[in-house]
């Protein structure tokens, strides 16, 4: 990401941070799915994107996944961090 830690980051909230700034739809969410993979079950993403398109469709896909977004903050550059919760691990059946 951009040298700027984000609030999250400095508080040591966040287990990821990714900088998609540069990419366009549908690289957008390919990048961020493969940040959530790796992510431990209730960890944190912080995502940096740049324009409506990408700010919904993250939005979007990543709560149609499961996940929860848990902030939306615009920046002074004018883009959007958009804070992610990966969802819990599902209980496996008995």
């Amino acid at each position: 990401m951009n040298d700027t830690l984000m609030p999250e980051q400095q508080n040591g909230n966040c287990a990821a941070a990714l900088d998609i700034t540069a990419e366009k739809c549908p690289m957008t969410f390919v990048r961020t799915r493969l940040a959530l993979d790796v992510l431990a079950p209730g960890g944190l993403l912080a995502v940096r994107l740049m324009g409506e398109e990408p700010h919904r469709n993250v939005s979007r896909s990543a709560k149609a996944l499961g996940h929860s977004i848990v902030a939306d903050t615009p920046q002074p550059d004018g883009s959007v961090v958009l804070t992610i919760r990966k969802k819990e691990a599902s209980p496996t059946p008995a």
